[in-house]
């Protein structure tokens, strides 16, 4: 595969003539960036920012402290009626409600992540201008499996990791530029050729969002 690569590069190269030979870093650098890459909000405004745009895409959110956050998310999946949830490996286990009974990442096969109730996980930036979670899939994040195949997800987020705008949000990202991502916005929803609304065909139909202040 990697010489089938080279082979087409190599041919895009042979087509575009000189017009291939200059760097590609000096090329990237020269391109001209007139929007907004830095963040212009205080803290507060930040966040209210980004509990704003998560409202506007039907996400449920819930704000709490650190000491608060296991027995917030207790509340949250019973508020919700949920028995049956997995928690995504690596998550940190100090987080996690003591008398509910997760269900271990590893332990659970394509019929349990279809039948639960829902998943918990971690995320490791959100943007607040878009509203959008962004998961690298590390410890704490689930394989990405796990964040499509479930019907609700339930998603903790530091107020530290929010950003204000998407290039600083890219920033972030950039040591996991070779990993998988999932950036989520809100609950899975779609729309056909009539404009009938339909949720969970890409991923979960519901989002709840714990926010850590």
């Amino acid at each position: 595969m990697p010489d089938t690569r080279e082979a087409v590069l190599e041919r895009i190269r042979s087509a575009l003539g000189d017009t291939a030979r200059s760097e590609p870093a000096e090329d990237y650098a020269a391109i001209p960036r007139e929007y907004i890459r830095a963040g212009r909000l205080d803290p507060e405004a930040r966040l209210q920012l980004f509990l704003e745009r998560l409202r506007d895409y039907d996400t449920h959110v819930v704000e709490t402290s650190v000491a608060s956050l296991p027995q917030t998310i207790a509340a949250v999946l019973h508020g919700h009626g949920q028995k049956k949830v997995i928690a995504a490996d690596g998550l940190a286990q100090e987080i996690l409600p003591r008398d509910f009974d997760f269900i271990e990442e590893r332990a659970a096969s394509v019929d349990d992540l279809n039948a639960c109730d829902g998943i918990v996980t971690v995320c490791m930036v959100a943007i607040a201008f878009t509203g959008t979670i962004v998961l690298t899939h590390g410890p704490g994040e689930g394989a990405r499996r796990l964040t499509l195949l479930p019907d609700r997800h339930l998603c903790v987020v530091r107020a530290e990791q929010v950003v204000e705008t998407v290039p600083e949000g890219m920033e972030r990202l950039a040591q996991f530029a070779a990993h998988p991502m999932t950036f989520i916005s809100g609950p899975s929803a779609t729309a056909d050729i009539e404009m009938t609304r339909i949720r969970g065909v890409h991923g979960p139909r519901f989002l709840d969002v714990v926010l850590v202040r």
